[in-house]
């Protein structure tokens, strides 16, 4: 299991910050130095970085909802946490070793409390502000032009979102600010591209509430979703998988959440709207592995549709992009990239995908990747935004 083989790694990057802050809260002041002080500092960084396994192994809530919770937002400090004390460490490094200050300034206790007081300022901030920053859900605007008539229609306006990861860190107020941000755009079609839970139904909050709010989304021609890559049972220990016993990955409640939300699942499915545009939802790829379910090609998918009329795919994942075009998809829906959700996560997922987040013109076919509204793992965006995709579509003639 890989969280396993992992772990001596966590241990010893651990020991390196635990040295690090030690050493700097010693140099800060001499009461920092005291044994109290170091007992109490000790207890409570060892009780942090140990939620990873506690929230695996305390079953029993409300214990494990908190340790879930405290580990949400310990991993992205921890992130930080570790990233600027070896920048900070690297910087002081290539300044010895160039000559550009002197050894004795470097070697100066005032040097290192100012460094150290600078890097811990810069880890509480990131931290501080991507914790409040993920609450917050923008609307961004796309517009798109299909060279395919409209039927009834010759303008149609999507919300798209996707990634809610309904659990411990995302709750109702998250889902009615989304809502919320929906209705007052006037919007003729929602689609939700995937990952409506966290891999454990039971880590919603106030499911009933929930649905409730889901219910109240207003659209012309309703709310359409696929399933993501979480939206099954199975246990995680620190963000890993752990083999379910006897492979048992179905939980009825997610199926029947969505029917009572009013929202209608596509999966691997097509249906014809208004007799004037399709709309697809595909399998996810890792999600149909694990339940031991095939999965339609984009060309089996949509072979017997119309293609004089506008075919929209909700796909989670924003793969296959040309097989998508080649199949006669004219808008491809998705999510699942989160946009990398914490700096430097938007550097990297750039480099992961064709389209990482926003719109991409591929053939004539439009790929748009919404950077969703929940968090999956650490609880904070940083460098990126919770959003609903806003895209008015205008058809010729």
């Amino acid at each position: 299991m890989l969280a396993i083989i992992l772990a001596p790694f966590y241990l010893l990057i651990n020991l390196y910050v635990v040295r690090w802050i030690i050493r700097w809260t010693g140099a800060c002041h001499r009461h920092l130095r005291s044994r109290p002080f170091r007992v109490v500092f000790l207890s409570i960084y060892i009780f942090m970085c140990l939620t990873p396994l506690t929230s695996y192994l305390v079953s029993a809530n409300p214990w494990h909802s908190y340790l879930k919770r405290l580990f949400n937002y310990w991993l992205g400090t921890f992130l930080y946490i570790v990233l600027i004390i070896l920048i900070f460490d690297l910087g002081r490094f290539l300044l010895k070793h160039t000559n550009r200050i002197k050894n004795e300034t470097l070697a100066l206790r005032r040097t290192f409390v100012l460094s150290g007081g600078a890097a811990a300022c810069l880890i509480i901030g990131l931290s501080a502000y991507g914790i409040i920053h993920e609450h917050r859900v923008y609307v961004n605007h796309y517009e798109a032009k299909i060279e395919k008539s409209g039927g009834r229609l010759d303008h149609l306006r999507i919300a798209l979102t996707a990634d809610l990861h309904l659990g411990y860190s995302i709750g109702t107020y998250h889902v009615e600010s989304m809502v919320d941000k929906i209705n007052a755009e006037n919007v003729d079609l929602v689609c939700i591209a995937g990952d409506f839970f966290d891999n454990e139904y039971d880590a919603v909050q106030y499911p009933e509430k929930t649905i409730s709010i889901l219910k109240e989304i207003k659209s012309t021609y309703g709310v359409y979703a696929c399933w993501g890559n979480h939206d099954f049972k199975e246990k995680l220990l620190a963000g890993f998988t752990v083999p379910v016993k006897n492979g048992q990955h179905t939980d009825t409640r997610m199926d029947d959440f969505l029917k009572r939300s009013g929202i209608q699942l596509l999966d691997d499915k097509s249906v014809l709207i208004d007799d004037s545009f399709y709309l697809a939802g595909r399998k996810d790829p890792q999600r149909s592995k694990k339940m031991k379910e095939n999965r339609l090609s984009p060309e089996d998918l949509l072979k017997d549709l119309d293609h004089d009329k506008p075919i929209l795919v909700i796909d989670h994942q924003p793969k296959q992009l040309q097989e998508l075009a080649d199949a006669g998809c004219d808008i491809d829906l998705s999510g699942h990239t989160h946009d990398g959700q914490m700096f430097p996560g938007n550097l990297t997922t750039k480099l992961m995908w064709e389209n990482s987040c926003g719109e991409l013109k591929k053939d004539d076919m439009y790929s748009y990747v919404t950077s969703g509204v929940g968090i999956w793992g650490p609880a904070m965006r940083v460098g990126t935004d919770a959003e609903v995709m806003i895209i008015d579509v205008y058809f010729s003639e």
